[in-house]
């Protein structure tokens, strides 16, 4: 891999390095020569992780499964997983990599980006862990936001960390946001901006996230119900892990992404809209003010947003390896998706604004990407004289939907993956403990975690358990 001096580097950390998007951001890494990656981690492919250690000189690795740590330890001990590579065990394990990378990069005079691509809100530790160290977020893992919004925003600018979005759509959305105005790519900084979280123009009218549809888009009512795990995990466009194409098929993964786009750009519900491209080339887009669309196309390939948040703000990286869109090589086409016969979605948009109104009164923050512009009486206000003070942060306060939302999700999700569960009944299993949990109010960390394992157990419950084996996710 090509680098340049430490002085100019970023470190880099790939948390779910076994998982697609880890396998992916180690694949494009050469593309990207200002990048040094220093730390792996991933759940138990021990093989695999020290296999990817030993080809990019990564010296510190971490997995989740305390065997899988051991055996790694183990093959370090004996001279067979590379020069000086130090094992870290668990999720108190991940932390410390993080930590330790964060020093290391502090004393290069380097910059730290953490790539989280753990599947699951199981990642919800890894995100504030990296935050609160100061490094930039790459975020490939939408369920901590979904999970955590409220305090993975605070946690952010208390520390003044970078959040990125890996995420397609919301990768495309970043870019439009900042090519149609005073957004993270250039162009003057407007009004409430700050260095970390530049403010999009005042006139963004609408979100429009796009969505193949997934394999089952127009499907009858009666093949829905026969569906298999393998017909689920035969995406039309894209190739990706199993929970997320699963997801995709329900359409519930647009309802989480819906969730996750209010959380980093600050846009309400009623301004976020979603729209299949069956083609998915499209990757999303943005209405302004003036009745101009930007749109984000390209081929589908996640090695695209993977790169430009490794890249980003240094260099967009060159990728040979990516198919160039071929403008003549079809239609493309738009289609309203049918949110009454994919119930995951309605779910969704249903919790996500239920917890809104909760942190609207309660004066939360949304947006970690792009702060709210400056309401249009700041320039007269400046003029009478100083401005009074800002108010210091309101304490995160939600209600549990959102979390619930998730946590359910991943357990029907496991069960219907192993034949436990029929494919309609994963919105079932949904809707059911957000009718048990959805109003618990949630006022800390300790809440979100402790609601995210009672909508566990409810969820195994619904699904017709028990398991000894609740999910708490993984990077595979």
């Amino acid at each position: 891999m090509a680098t340049t001096d430490d002085t100019t580097q970023t470190h880099l950390v790939i948390l779910g390095a076994t998982g697609s998007i880890g396998r992916q951001a180690v694949e494009v890494l050469p593309c990207v020569p200002h990048v040094r990656l220093v730390g792996l981690a991933a759940h138990s492919n021990t093989a695999l992780v020290l296999e990817q250690a030993a080809a990019t000189g990564a010296g510190l690795v971490a997995l989740h499964e305390p065997g899988a740590a051991d055996e790694a330890a183990a093959r370090a001990d004996v001279g067979l997983a590379g020069d000086a590579l130090r094992v870290y065990a668990g999720d108190p394990g991940v932390a410390e990599l993080i930590h330790d990378a964060a020093e290391g990069a502090r004393a290069a005079g380097a910059s730290l980006t953490v790539l989280n691509g753990i599947v699951g809100a199981a990642g919800l530790r890894a995100t504030l862990a990296a935050l609160e160290c100061g490094a930039t977020l790459a975020l490939a893992n939408k369920e901590s936001m979904v999970a955590g919004g409220p305090f993975v925003i605070a946690a952010a600018r208390a520390s003044g960390a970078r959040v990125i979005p890996v995420d397609s759509e919301h990768s495309a959305l970043f870019q439009c946001l900042a090519a149609g105005g005073a957004g993270a790519g250039g162009g003057a900084a407007s009004a409430g901006a700050t260095a970390q979280r530049p403010a999009p123009r005042a006139d963004v009218e609408e979100l429009l996230l796009t969505g193949s549809g997934g394999p089952f888009r127009t499907a009858t009512d009666d093949e829905l119900a026969q569906a298999t795990p393998e017909q689920a995990l035969a995406h039309p466009t894209w190739s990706m892990g199993p929970k997320i194409t699963v997801d995709s098929a329900t359409l519930m993964n647009k309802g989480l992404e819906v969730i996750e786009a209010h959380y980093l750009f600050g846009v309400p519900y009623e301004r976020i809209s979603v729209l299949l491209n069956p083609q998915s080339v499209v990757h999303s887009m943005v209405r302004f003010g003036d009745g101009a669309v930007l749109a984000h196309l390209g081929a589908p390939d996640m090695r695209v947003p993977i790169a430009y948040a490794l890249g980003y703000p240094q260099v967009r990286p060159t990728l040979p390896m990516v198919r160039r869109l071929d403008f003549f090589a079809g239609d493309l086409t738009f289609a309203k998706p049918a949110i009454e016969r994919f119930r995951c979605l309605k779910l969704a948009i249903e919790a996500g604004k239920k917890a809104a109104i909760v942190e609207t009164e309660a004066g939360c923050a949304s947006g970690v990407c792009f702060e709210a512009p400056a309401s249009a009486g700041s320039a007269s206000r400046a003029a009478a004289g100083p401005a009074a003070p800002p108010r210091p942060p309101a304490a995160p306060r939600t209600v549990a939907a959102p979390i619930v939302l998730n946590a359910a999700n991943e357990v029907a999700v496991h069960a219907f993956l192993e034949g436990r569960l029929a494919f309609m009944r994963i919105a079932e299993v949904v809707e059911k403990c957000l009718t048990w949990l959805g109003d618990e109010p949630v006022e800390s960390l300790d809440d979100v975690f402790a609601c995210d394992a009672e909508a566990r157990r409810f969820a195994v419950e619904a699904a017709g358990g028990p398991r000894a084996d609740i999910p708490t996710g993984a990077d595979t």
